[in-house]
């Protein structure tokens, strides 16, 4: 076993799965607000789907994590899939880029590194046997 075992878990670590459930979370009432993520022209259904995967996997795989459950891994791992062909979509298909300003831009670049993060984080938890 690791140093910081599953009865020694290092406080961040529900700090940080609370508030990335959080932000999973505000992805779920835009998609609840919005399934077309704010497009104005028509949306390929897959790329909705991909969306539904993105927002819903995010929060099912943080509430995994707040579970301590291993399986958080595949879940968020999914969750970034769907956060790589909703992007795709955006941004090389409908080329929404164009007339995104300085705030959409930012999100183009979170939402992914949050996504990228939490399955590392995820898996980085299993290691060290917090989630199992």
């Amino acid at each position: 076993m690791s140093e910081e075992t599953s009865t020694s878990m290092h406080w961040s670590f529900w700090v940080i799965s609370a508030v990335c459930l959080i932000w999973n979370g505000m992805g779920v009432m835009a998609y609840l607000n919005d399934p077309t993520g704010g497009a104005t022209e028509a949306v390929p259904v897959w790329a909705t789907g991909a969306f539904a995967i993105a927002v819903w996997g995010g929060a099912l795989g943080c509430l995994l994590l707040l579970a301590r459950k291993a399986v958080a891994f595949y879940v968020l791992a999914g969750s970034l899939l769907g956060v790589i062909v909703q992007m795709f979509h955006n941004y090389v298909i409908a080329k929404s880029i164009a007339v995104y300003g300085p705030f959409e831009i930012s999100m183009a670049i979170m939402i992914p590194a949050i996504a990228v993060f939490l399955v590392w984080y995820s898996k980085m938890a299993e290691s060290k046997d917090w989630i199992s």
